[in-house]
């Protein structure tokens, strides 16, 4: 078997808001709690296991996901719709925007916990040449 990546866990204010939003945004389902985790699973198998921190302690973490241009649009009329603020860099630069960078579209924006979420159409670099 070649190395893949399973899952992970995410360190959240309440598993449950912050499973809930991450899942709603990118139009995916979120599963049966299993012990103190809210799973997520993506479409590649990955399973993102959102668990309250018992300190409620979350440092701040940065996830990026490569998404489908349809995804991307309707998860960015979300973010909009609703107000959440977002930026066309990591850096805060650009806010209300995203950007274009390798021909896609990128745009960073926080969780209910936080965390730096990315959402990109286009790997860093742009698509390897056939």
């Amino acid at each position: 078997m070649s190395v893949q990546f399973n899952h992970t866990i995410i360190a959240s204010q309440d598993a449950r808001v912050s499973a809930e939003f991450f899942a709603e945004l990118l139009g995916l389902e979120v599963g049966a709690p299993w012990g103190p985790f809210i799973p997520v699973t993506l479409d590649n198998g990955v399973t993102l296991d959102f668990a309250t921190a018992p300190d409620g302690n979350t440092p701040l973490q940065h996830y990026a996901f490569l998404v489908s241009e349809d995804v991307f649009d309707a998860a960015y009329k979300k973010i909009g719709d609703r107000g959440i603020e977002h930026w066309a860099d990591p850096h805060r630069g650009h806010p209300g925007e995203y950007n274009t960078n390798d021909g896609g579209k990128g745009v960073y924006f926080l969780d209910p916990s936080g965390h730096a979420m990315e959402i990109l159409t286009v790997p860093y670099g742009g698509w390897p040449k056939k």
